[in-house]
């Protein structure tokens, strides 16, 4: 099933919201309180996962937006 332009601009907005949030997060650092360093730290590789995935599939509507692109000779 083909998504419309529509909804590949829609997904890739979100997309784009979401990685920079998580890199907004990430740049905070861990803080000074030791729990919140603990909490933060667990956190971590959950963020940076997330991130990966999603800046993957940012990369895939990326590129199908731009093959619609060129196949629609915009």
């Amino acid at each position: 099933m083909e998504r419309s332009l529509e909804e590949l601009l829609a997904r890739r907005d979100e997309l784009r919201g979401r990685i920079k949030a998580i890199h907004r997060d990430l740049a905070r650092g861990i803080g000074q309180d030791y729990e919140e360093q603990a909490i933060k730290l667990e956190n971590l590789e959950v963020l940076q996962e997330i991130a990966r995935v999603a800046e993957k599939e940012l990369h895939e509507v990326e590129v199908t937006l731009a093959d619609l692109q060129k196949s629609t000779g915009s």
